[in-house]
C-alpha cells in the first residue's frame, strides 16, 4: 500500500440529517488501486447482505438528488461576469484573456519558485440547486499554453443563507514545461461547516442538516506579464448531490438499449508497476489515467510520437505513462484527481470531459446504447465482485458494454496484461459496489462507497441520440 504524507480524501455521501464521524479505511484495504475517500458511519442501517436496503424511499429519490450544471456555450459565457476576459466564438466557444486586470505573485509550493503573473477572471451567475447538496465536484475543459495556468474556485450559499469562503478546487495547467506551475489541489480549506478534500466540496459532520443551496464558480486565467498568451476555457461545471446513506441499492432491470459492446482499447495498469516513481510508481496507482487513455483512444485521439518521446522506449503502451504524467496532482501525490483526469481528456482535439454521478445502471446502459463508454469508481472487498481477484478502497475501470443478460462488460485496468483487461462482472454485484454510499471494509468498519461517480468523455460533434441522452443526464 502506498503511503501519503498528506491526509487522504475524507468525503462522500453524507446521509440526510445524520451526523457523520470520519473513519479512515486506507489502513485496512488491500490493495490500494485508486483514490480513497473514506468516511465514517452514516447512522443505523441494515447489514450488507445483498438485499435491498430498508430505505426504499431514499432509493426512489437518489437520481433526483444528483445535479450536473455546466457553462459551455456562447450564451453561457455571456451570462457570467467578465473581469478582463472575452468570449471566443466558434465550434468550441470559450473565454480567454482580453486584458489583464492586475498582477500577482504566486509561490509554487512544489518548486519554491516565486513568480509574477498577470490575470483576468470569469464568474458564473449564481446557480440555485434544485435539491440542496451535501457535496460537489467541479470539472473544467481548457487549453493552457506554456506560461499560462488556471485557478478554479467555488463560492457556495448554505441553506441558512450564509456563505462559504471562496474555495480553491484546483490550480491547473495542461503541461509541465520549465517555468510552469505544478498542477495541484489545495489542502486545509474549511470553515467549520464544510471543507475541501482534494477535488471535492463536502458538508462536515458538525453541520448537521445544513446543506449547500447554491453556488457560483470562478475561473482565473493567468499568464506571464507582457505576453499575448492566454488560456482558453471551453467548459466549466459542477456535479452536486445529496445521496441517501445506504449499504445496498435496488436491483435494476436490464435494458435492451445497453446490450452491445463498444470497441474500446484495452490497457493494463499493472504492466507499468515500478515505472516513473515521480508520478506515483505505476501499477495500482494508475487506474484513473489508464482508464482515461482507453476512452480517449476509443474516440480516435492519442498522443503524437513527439508527445511520447520522453517515455523510456523499453516501456509498453507509453501513452499510459503520458496520461499519468499529465494527470498527476503534486499535492495529492497521485493520478487519481477526478477533474484533473477529465481536464486531461479535454486537451485532445475537440474532446470534452465531465465528472458527474449516475443514478442507476440503466443510465449507463443508455450511454452505451448510443456509443458512449464511461469510467466508474468503486470500492469493494474481494468477495463482493466475482472474477476481480482483488479488493480495493477505490478503483477506476471502464464500462464498455452489457451482455444479453445485462451483466457488465468492463475494461478493468487492474489486470496482469492487456489481454486480460476485458472482464464480465455480475450485474447485481457491480451495481451495488458502484452505487452504494456505505460499505464494510476488511476490518468490518463502516466506510464510504462512491455513490455512482463517473467520468464521461465525448466529442464536440455528437449524434442526435448522443446529445439527447447526455441532455437527459443534465450534460449539455
Amino acid at each position: 500500500m502506498t503511503s501519503r504524507p498528506t491526509p487522504r480524501r475524507t468525503v462522500l455521501a453524507v446521509a440526510i440529517g445524520v451526523v457523520v464521524a470520519a473513519v479512515s479505511s486506507s489502513a485496512h484495504a488491500a490493495p490500494r488501486r485508486g483514490p480513497q475517500r473514506p468516511v465514517g458511519p452514516h447512522g443505523p442501517d441494515g447489514p450488507e447482505d445483498g438485499t435491498a436496503d430498508a430505505r426504499t424511499d431514499a432509493d426512489a429519490t437518489a437520481s433526483a438528488a444528483i445535479d450536473y450544471h455546466g457553462w459551455a456555450s456562447c450564451r453561457d459565457w455571456r451570462s457570467g461576469t467578465a473581469e478582463g476576459t472575452r468570449v471566443e466564438t466558434g465550434d468550441r466557444p470559450g473565454v480567454v484573456i482580453d486584458h489583464p486586470i492586475s498582477t500577482t505573485l504566486y509561490t509554487d509550493p512544489h518548486t519554491g519558485a516565486r513568480t509574477a503573473w498577470e490575470y483576468a477572471a470569469w464568474t458564473t451567475p449564481r446557480y440555485t440547486l434544485p435539491v440542496p447538496a451535501s457535496e460537489a465536484v467541479v470539472s473544467w475543459n481548457a487549453h493552457t499554453p506554456p506560461g499560462t495556468w488556471l485557478q478554479i474556485e467555488l463560492h457556495g450559499t448554505y441553506t441558512d443563507g450564509t456563505s462559504t469562503p471562496w474555495y480553491v478546487l484546483g490550480r491547473w495547467t495542461s503541461g509541465d514545461a520549465e517555468g510552469d506551475i505544478r498542477r495541484t489541489s489545495v489542502d486545509d480549506q474549511r470553515d467549520g461547516r464544510s471543507s475541501i478534500s482534494t477535488d471535492t466540496f463536502a458538508m462536515d459532520a458538525a453541520a448537521g442538516p445544513l446543506r449547500l443551496a447554491g453556488y457560483e464558480l470562478k475561473i482565473t486565467l493567468y499568464r506571464r506579464p507582457g505576453t499575448a498568451l492566454t488560456p482558453t476555457v471551453w467548459r466549466l461545471g459542477a456535479m452536486a448531490s445529496d445521496l441517501p446513506g445506504r449499504f445496498t441499492v435496488p436491483a435494476s432491470t436490464p435494458a435492451p438499449a445497453g446490450r452491445r459492446e463498444l470497441k474500446v482499447p484495452r490497457y493494463s495498469q499493472e504492466i507499468h508497476k515500478g515505472q516513473y516513481p515521480e508520478y506515483d510508481n505505476g501499477g495500482e496507482a494508475w487506474c484513473s489515467p489508464t482508464s482515461s487513455q482507453m476512452i480517449i483512444e476509443y474516440w480516435g485521439r492519442r498522443p503524437t510520437p513527439a508527445d511520447l518521446a520522453w517515455v523510456n522506449p523499453a516501456y509498453a503502451d507509453p501513452q499510459v505513462c503520458h496520461a499519468a504524467r499529465y494527470t498527476y496532482d503534486y499535492q495529492y501525490q497521485g493520478c487519481g484527481n477526478w477533474p484533473f483526469n477529465a481536464a486531461y481528456a479535454a486537451t485532445y482535439r475537440d474532446l470534452r470531459g465531465v465528472v458527474t454521478r449516475l443514478g442507476s445502471l440503466n443510465d449507463a446502459e443508455r450511454l452505451i446504447g448510443v456509443g458512449i463508454p464511461l469510467i466508474t469508481s468503486q470500492s469493494f472487498l474481494a468477495t463482493e465482485l466475482d472474477g476481480a481477484g482483488y479488493g480495493t478502497a477505490g478503483h477506476l475501470m471502464t464500462v464498455v458494454g452489457f451482455t444479453a443478460k445485462g451483466d457488465v462488460i468492463a475494461n478493468d485496468p487492474a489486470s496482469p496484461s492487456n489481454a486480460a483487461v476485458r472482464r464480465v462482472y455480475k450485474r447485481r454485484q457491480f451495481e451495488n459496489i458502484w452505487l452504494r454510499t456505505k460499505r464494510y471494509n476488511a476490518s468490518n468498519k463502516v466506510v464510504s462507497g462512491t455513490g455512482g461517480i463517473c467520468y464521461l468523455y465525448f466529442p464536440v460533434d455528437l449524434t442526435a441520440d448522443q446529445r439527447r441522452v447526455l441532455g437527459e443526464l443534465g450534460i449539455r
